[in-house]
């Protein structure tokens, strides 16, 4: 089901001059407004009119979020504070927070892109959706909920947190739609069971969920657990939020950007050189329609690659793989480079295994070692301790084999691991203490 017909659909020809000319208005916009990328361009001897063709982005200086913190909290402003009417930020749990304002048209337009991206996977206006995602400074609950009342869903303004509550307002309203994280709604799903209900219990149909990278083997896991077909969405605050990219229930392979939009490069996290389409790396991504705070050539710090082939739903717009990981989460144990999405891809694969773990870094001799807990099923537990050493010794070979690293693996009893309402807090670094 299509939202925007004619938008999604336009022809790449079409499309690609839409995004040269939004591109060119942005970038003499930005140097004339906003005094960080004056600056910055004039350091890099480029002006706006040198830029003439989608190429020449790479042209451009990066932005990248210690930009943003550098400039807190309003100095990115390409508007007068009297045109901003709503400010997000992220958590600031490394730092400053990250500020984002949006004028009128900034709501509008993400209003659309979030109905255009529920719509992509499967919601209608008949739909009833329990939002899940927190409300406040995050984006997540907020996008969400703007996107789903433009096609007419009605919306469960839950929030994050009160799993019981959740559970009960799932029975007893019956929404078909679910927002949250991954990890969340594999909660939900253990907690619905706790209660005494079933997956036929309940009525979704759809999960929408997010802010997290997350497997297929995860994948599979929830869609179980919860009875839903359940699709990746994309986004990040400083972008605007959820609704960047999404996949699309036809083919529910890679998560379709939107170009009229946002252009996505793929780029060498270590050099910065811009890859060809296909090869996996780090997403880079300019904004073309945001006022208050528009972004150039954006690092995003998420390790994806760009799709090419054409999409079976008839969209034009191109699809970047499923998020891998990001740059600063990438684990790099006795020089080899991995990261928590390839582990949780093995460990999904060994049955037995719940798909709840924790990745514990610590320090020996110098070096840096590897702990993976992981929780295992009910029966797995209580049986006997051969056969727990067995699978212990399973799930380290499989992480030696795909992995090439060596790990030491701990069972965990179910339900050990801290479960969260919001992003999983999959690594525990004692590095550092």
């Amino acid at each position: 089901m299509i939202y925007d017909d004619e938008m999604e659909t336009l022809p790449r020809e079409a499309l690609e001059a839409l995004q040269l000319k939004r591109l060119k208005a942005l970038l003499e916009r930005v140097y004339a407004t906003v005094p960080f990328y004056r600056r910055r361009f004039d350091e890099c001897g480029v002006k706006p009119e040198d830029v003439n063709s989608l190429s020449d982005l790479r042209k451009l200086p990066f932005t990248t979020k210690d930009d943003l913190r550098e400039n807190y909290p309003f100095n990115m402003l390409a508007v007068p504070m009297e045109q901003v009417i709503r400010i997000h930020a992220s958590s600031g749990t490394t730092g400053k927070p990250t500020v984002i304002c949006h004028s009128r048209r900034d709501i509008e337009i993400w209003a659309n892109l979030m109905a255009r991206s529920l719509m992509a996977t499967g919601v209608t206006k008949g739909d009833s959706i329990q939002n899940a995602y927190g409300y406040g400074l995050f984006t997540g609950g907020l996008g969400v909920h703007y996107g789903a009342e433009k096609i007419g869903a009605a919306v469960i303004p839950m929030s994050g947190g009160n799993t019981k509550l959740q559970i009960q307002v799932m029975h007893d309203f019956k929404p078909t739609v679910l927002t949250c994280t991954p990890s969340y709604s594999l909660y939900l799903g253990e907690m619905a069971e706790e209660m005494g209900y079933s997956k036929d219990d309940i009525y979704l149909r759809i999960g929408v969920l997010g802010a997290e990278p997350w497997s297929e083997g995860i994948r599979r896991q929830i869609e179980e657990k919860l009875g839903i077909d359940a699709l990746d969405i994309y986004g990040l605050s400083e972008m605007m939020g959820p609704g960047v990219a999404i996949e699309c229930k036809e083919a529910k392979h890679g998560l379709h950007i939107w170009e009229d939009h946002f252009i996505p490069e793929i780029i060498n996290p270590d050099t910065g050189e811009v890859l060809p389409e296909g090869e996996e790396g780090e997403l880079v991504i300019t904004t073309l329609t945001r006022e208050a705070t528009p972004l150039i050539r954006y690092r995003t710090r998420d390790i994806t690659s760009i799709i090419k082939e054409p999409c079976i739903c008839g969209r034009t717009h191109r699809r970047i793989a499923r998020i891998s990981g990001r740059t600063d989460d990438m684990l790099i144990i006795r020089g080899v480079n991995v990261f928590p999405s390839q582990i949780e891809q093995v460990l999904m694969q060994v049955e037995g295994v719940e798909p709840h773990y924790q990745l514990i870094l610590d320090s020996e001799k110098g070096l840096t070692t590897l702990e993976v807990r992981v929780e295992v099923s009910e029966g797995i537990f209580s049986d006997e301790v051969k056969r727990l050493e067995n699978l212990k010794n399973k799930i380290q070979a499989e992480i030696k084999e795909h992995c090439m690293i060596t790990a030491k693996v701990t069972l965990a009893e179910p339900k050990s691991i801290e479960r969260s309402a919001g992003k999983a807090k999959r690594i525990i670094d004692r590095r550092k203490t």
